[in-house]
Parts: structure tokens; sequence; C-alpha cells
């Protein structure tokens, strides 16, 4: 149906219409999911190369704010072509943040009921954006982060597995294969092939794996480069010590060919940098990818190193590294 457009009304009241204007096109909130913009880094670095450019794709971007977004729409999508997720069951995961805010998101559009496993310490603004979509949220013991979340969706389908779709993100391989289909052609694209080093943290390992994994295909001389905490405990919310974590079953330790491991502290540090110095507001994972893609950097006399910034830092704000000053 086409909508009339009033240019003017006169001064006896009557409307001045012009022709009609075509059918107004709009998307679904799911659909506008991808296809980031790559941001320039390398003005943190003046001491680099001339033939050394660092870039960083922007995944807040996404209508749900985060990297996150392209996995959690390519496992609902998988799940409805094989008929796990139906309007009779309930959608089931665990997630520390980002992921839940996704399947939050899409699940709300898309009409299904949702039960997400989250630790009790995150944040208050975290858990009432998930019960403003709607969200039936059960809130496991702090102590075990991540991991408790985990086992709790686990306990919770193994009782009643008919009633819920788990969607189990750390070892669902529609995970990795939504970066393989959108994140690692985006990026090849976007350099126009000239991509020569990717960085990217790992939780899930979805964002590295899938990516990477398309990128090699592309050109087998691209070099990987994957990030962590340096320690167990850690403040780098997103990314996973994988020594003592559970390692997500998407997981391939083969493929990287060089490891950084980044402190919290130089997370925080690269953070403020960003905002300030770039106009970059970037949460802290963002901040780690950052340090390691700077010291990838700094060894190359050539090349082009790409990122991932997760998500912006408007979730962190209330981190004390900010009162630190």
């Amino acid at each position: 149906m086409s909508i009339d457009h009033i240019d003017s009304v006169d001064v006896i009241g009557s409307v001045m219409r012009s022709e009609p204007t075509p059918d107004v096109s709009g998307t679904a909130v799911w659909e506008n999911i991808g296809k980031t913009p790559l941001l320039r880094l390398d003005q943190f670095a003046p001491e680099l190369s001339e033939e050394v450019q660092m870039y960083a794709k922007a995944e807040w971007v996404n209508p749900g704010g985060s990297v996150k977004d392209r996995p959690a729409l390519h496992m609902i999508l998988q799940a409805e072509r094989s008929g796990q997720l139906t309007e009779d069951t309930i959608l089931l995961d665990a997630s520390s943040g980002n992921t839940a805010l996704a399947y939050a998101m899409i699940g709300a559009a898309k009409g299904y009921q949702v039960k997400l496993c989250v630790p009790g310490n995150v944040s208050q603004e975290l858990i009432r954006t998930l019960r403003a979509y709607g969200t039936d949220l059960i809130l496991t013991d702090p102590r075990e982060g991540s991991d408790g979340a985990i086992g709790e969706a686990q306990a919770i389908y193994h009782d009643n597995p008919d009633s819920y779709c788990y969607l189990d993100q750390y070892t669902n391989p529609a995970n990795w294969r939504a970066h393989y289909r959108t994140t690692g052609v985006e990026i090849w694209q976007q350099t126009n092939g000239q991509i020569t080093h990717f960085v990217a943290g790992l939780g899930t390992s979805g964002t590295f794996i899938g990516t990477g994994r398309r990128l090699k295909e592309l050109n087998e001389h691209i070099k990987l480069i994957s990030v962590q905490p340096e320690s167990p405990l850690h403040g780098l919310e997103g990314l996973k010590h994988m020594a003592t974590a559970i390692v997500p079953g998407i997981y391939d330790e083969k493929l990287a060919d060089q490891a950084i491991a980044v402190s919290t502290e130089d997370a925080q540090i690269m953070v403020k940098r960003l905002a300030r110095e770039g106009g970059i507001f970037a949460g802290v994972s963002s901040g780690a990818a950052a340090f390691a893609s700077l010291q990838v950097a700094k060894s190359l006399e050539s090349g082009v190193v790409v990122t991932i910034f997760p998500d912006s830092g408007r979730r962190y704000i209330h981190e004390k590294f900010w009162e630190n000053e």
C-alpha cells in the first residue's frame, strides 16, 4: 500500500497533494545484521611503518550492539530450518552478555519465548535490558562465571528436552559458520583482498574460527592471531582463558598461526586510548584486540592488520577502571 506525501496546506485548510510516492520498503531487525564498517587504527602508533595499516571492524553497528548478532541469527535460522525451534519450543542457552542480548532481540522480533542462563554478577543494565525484551532469566552462581551458566542450561534441557531448543553456542557449528559466511567475506571485500593479518579474541571462538577459516581459503598466506586473557582471573568480559575454562566444542587450537595473551590492565589502557585519541568508544575485549593488533603491526615492515571490535564501551562505563584517572 502506498502513502500520500503532503506538500502543504493552503489558507482555508485544503490539503495540496503531490503524486503518490513509491511503496515504503522496510526490513526486519535481524535483516540489518552484518556489513559493519572498518575503522582506521594506525593513528595510535605513529611509529609504525608507512607501509603498515591497522583496521578494526566496528561490530557495535549491528542492531543488537555486538558481533554476537551474527552467530545468534545463524543459530536461530538453522534451528528453524531443522525444525528444532518452533512456536511450541523455548529458545534456551547460556551467555555472559552479548549473545544473550542478541538472542533476546531476535527472539522477541520473531515471536519466540527465550530462556537464558546468565551469571548472577552481570550488570544490572544487562539484566534490565534482557527483561525489557521479555526474556526469562536464570541467574547462576557468579563464582562459577559463564561455565556455571552453561551447566545450568544443560541441566534445564536434560530435565525437559521436548520443551526447549537448546542452541548451545559453544558447540553449535552455526556459530562459526556465521562468520565464515559473513565476517570473513566482508573483511576480504573491504580490504580489496589486501589483508595480511587477522587478529581476534577467543570467547566461544566462533569469530576467530569462522572468519579465520574463510580468510585462509581466500589466501593461505594470511596470518591468524588469536587473543585471550593472560590469566584465569581477568576482567576481559567475553574472552576465555582456554587453559582453565571449559573449552568450546567449536574451538580449533591448530588454526592460529600465533597466540597473544593480554592483561586486563593493558586492555583497559587501550580502551581509554581508543576513546581519547580516536573517538572510538569500544569495550574491554576490543581493547585487548587493539593491544594485540598493535603488537603485530609493530613487528611488520608492511601489511594490513584487521581485528574485530566486538562491542562498544557503553555496557562497561560502570567499570571501576574509568574512575582510576
